[in-house]
């Protein structure tokens, strides 16, 4: 069946949503400007008629009459003199201006002696990166001119510094990313450390902008997201990032954020993920987000190196396919796999051959979920048996044209003793968790524009897809619902999503049949009579032909 289109407003509505934002806001600031006169008038008579009102109420009640015939005195003799009225009226309006004026005060032009102390220290700081003996005019020197080399600034209310521009000279090896990182490393000391920073560098121009990137926000649950199949959420950066947003819900409310979307399937250019991370960064979360939007369109085998019990809910729902921690069906499980994988791919070849469509059981995917697989290979090192890494081999090379998806997650630590198929062909790469310039580097292939932090909630980190940018990430809130220390409400937005639980066939009970009467009853030694169960006998039908051979593959069933 045909797919419906998304409605439009969800395909192209951010960018009407903002046009239409724009467009009442420019609207707002031009009856703003054309009101003004009439604004400040309207608010000095409130606060005439305010004033007035505590006035009377100050007055004592024996002088209000005196108060009253003073009011109307004033006001006859005002009515009768020539041109009174009029003059009383400008007089009136001219007073309700002065008192309707904007007494806020007035921003100061420049920086305090605070925040000039703090722009002038970074200046010195950046005198031995930005100077050279031979320059004839300095930019940078001791004692000079901070306002020359810092065109742009802005603090925030702690009065650190929240953006800043900074030119340097030509002659600065911008180029070389090692002069870079002394230069990022310097500004983030001396800015403020716990946040993280963007740096944009202008090569043409000769100019650094620093800016201070917001929190991602942390308490997105788990839900449905608006993505098609083959689409996964992997978490959400920043605006200004990526071109698209999605509807999330947060409680009772609802907004837009922007997400990390990977795409898997046919057309995928990285259809198997890596994901690295401290423990307790974040990566079971990762994975239990991923099985929980794969479920609805293919089946899972989950690989738990941990043993932890992390992934303890999807066990017997519809479409997990096995939930395995122990060596013997971790094997077992994968070779399956790879034998899928095979029979999958020749499958579809014979159909290509044959001028037909590829079969319905090779088009749905399959996913292959490892918790920390390195912890089998020592145990497979250390029983004399076949590495489980080995048997990855087929799967995530042959993998994409037979819809086998493969997600690996393992410690940070462990980048090394992951075989060389999972680093060679997991070309989506995400770090979740405390990490250094340089193992973000040698893991995502790139470094991050930001600076990294030595703190970070469980599911942050950065993601790469491919040759793209590097992203912030974070993961949608989606713990173990069975853990006692869970909030109930993060538990019940992950049950609410798990797919029923699965009733396995060999664990139909069949009807007892009834017994002949002319059959007596088994009899004891003691002369009570023996409970037996009926147990029905199978008659061949010979009028049916014989059964074909079952296919060779063999197929992964699960225990009762």
């Amino acid at each position: 069946m045909a797919r419906r289109p998304l409605p439009r407003i969800l395909s192209n509505g951010s960018a009407q949503l903002a046009r239409s934002r724009e467009l009442a806001r420019t609207a707002a600031d031009s009856a703003t400007d054309v009101l003004h006169p009439l604004i400040t008038i309207t608010r000095g008579l409130r606060r005439l008629a305010a004033a007035g009102r505590r006035r009377w109420a100050e007055t004592p009640k024996e002088r209000r009459g005196a108060l009253l015939f003073l009011v109307a005195s004033v006001i006859l003799v005002v009515a009768l003199v020539p041109y009174g009225p009029l003059l009383a009226a400008i007089t009136l309006m001219a007073a309700a201006a002065w008192q309707g004026r904007d007494r806020s005060p007035a921003a100061p032009d420049g920086p305090d002696e605070s925040q000039t102390q703090r722009l002038k220290s970074l200046y010195e700081a950046l005198v031995p990166y930005f100077s050279a003996a031979e320059d004839p005019e300095p930019l940078y020197s001791h004692g000079g001119a901070w306002d020359k080399a810092f065109p742009t600034y802005a603090f925030d209310g702690g009065g650190r510094i929240s953006q800043l521009v900074v030119r340097y000279p030509a002659y600065f090896t911008d180029g070389e990313p090692e002069a870079r990182d002394r230069i990022e490393h310097l500004l983030a000391a001396k800015s403020g450390r716990g946040r993280e920073y963007h740096f944009t560098w202008d090569e043409e121009g000769n100019q650094l902008t620093v800016g201070v990137l917001l929190p991602l926000p942390v308490d997105i649950a788990a839900q449905r997201f608006v993505t098609t199949p083959g689409e996964t959420v992997l978490g959400f950066t920043d605006p200004t990032r990526v071109q698209r947003t999605l509807p999330v819900t947060l409680g009772e409310k609802q907004r837009d954020v922007p997400p990390v979307v990977w795409r898997t399937g046919l057309r995928s250019t990285e259809p198997h993920l890596l994901a690295l991370g401290q423990p307790g960064s974040g990566t079971s979360t990762l994975l239990r987000s991923i099985a929980l939007q794969a479920l609805p369109h293919g089946d899972v085998v989950i690989v738990d190196g941990g043993d932890t019990g992390e992934y303890a809910c999807l066990t017997g729902r519809d479409g997990v396919l096995a939930v395995e921690a122990g060596l013997a069906g971790v094997t077992a499980s994968l070779e399956w796999v790879a034998t899928e994988t095979e029979r999958r791919l020749i499958a579809a070849n014979r159909a290509h051959q044959a001028g037909d469509p590829p079969p319905d059981d090779t088009k749905r995917p399959l996913w292959v979920l490892l918790d920390r697989p390195t912890a089998f290979t020592h145990l497979a090192t250390a029983e004399g048996r076949k590495d489980p890494q080995s048997l990855l081999q087929v799967p995530l090379r042959h993998g994409r044209p037979a819809n086998v998806t493969v997600v690996v997650a393992d410690q940070l630590d462990g980048f090394d003793a992951l075989g060389e198929p999972v680093r060679q062909h997991t070309r989506a790469r995400v770090v979740l968790g405390p990490a250094t310039a340089e193992q973000l580097e040698s893991v995502l292939g790139a470094p991050p524009h930001t600076t990294p932090i030595d703190e970070l909630p469980p599911g942050r980190g950065y993601a790469r897809l491919g040759n793209g940018p590097v992203h912030r990430l974070q993961v949608p809130a989606t713990p173990n619902p069975y853990d006692d220390a869970t909030p109930d409400a993060l538990c019940e937005a992950v049950l609410d999503l798990l797919p029923p639980r699965t009733t396995p066939a060999d664990g139909e009970t069949i009807p007892e049949q009834d017994q002949p009467e002319s059959e007596p009853e088994p009899v004891a030694a003691d002369g009570e009579p023996e409970a037996s169960e009926a147990r029905p006998v199978a008659t061949p039908d010979l009028t049916k032909e014989p059964a074909p051979d079952p296919d060779p593959v063999p197929v992964l069933t699960k225990e009762t």
